[in-house]
């Protein structure tokens, strides 16, 4: 079961690290270069939402006396993925 979450965890840092890389190449860029990648991280977001609502999904399932260690592990998830929306939002303008 926790396999599947821990699954999860590896997609959801290898994501978040190509995002904030590419994040920090937007305020480089111009013109159709820069829509391009703007697009490009506005979809890899979305992959992220996906993969913490598989992330949630799977705890539910979880046994409840390990519940709460995954509930914080994807408390956290979640925070990491509105500093990055935020961090996206600033750099796209």
């Amino acid at each position: 079961m926790s396999s599947d979450f821990e699954a999860y965890e590896q997609d959801f840092g290898t994501l978040t690290a190509e995002i904030t890389n590419k994040i920090g190449r937007i305020p480089k860029l111009a013109g159709e270069e820069k829509t391009q990648l703007v697009l490009n991280v506005d979809k890899q977001l979305e992959e992220v939402r996906e993969l913490l609502e598989q992330m949630d999904l799977e705890v539910r399932e979880i046994p409840i006396q390990s519940r709460a260690m995954y509930n914080s592990r994807l408390k956290s998830y979640k925070q990491e993925m509105e500093k990055l929306e935020k961090d996206f939002n600033r750099e796209r303008i």
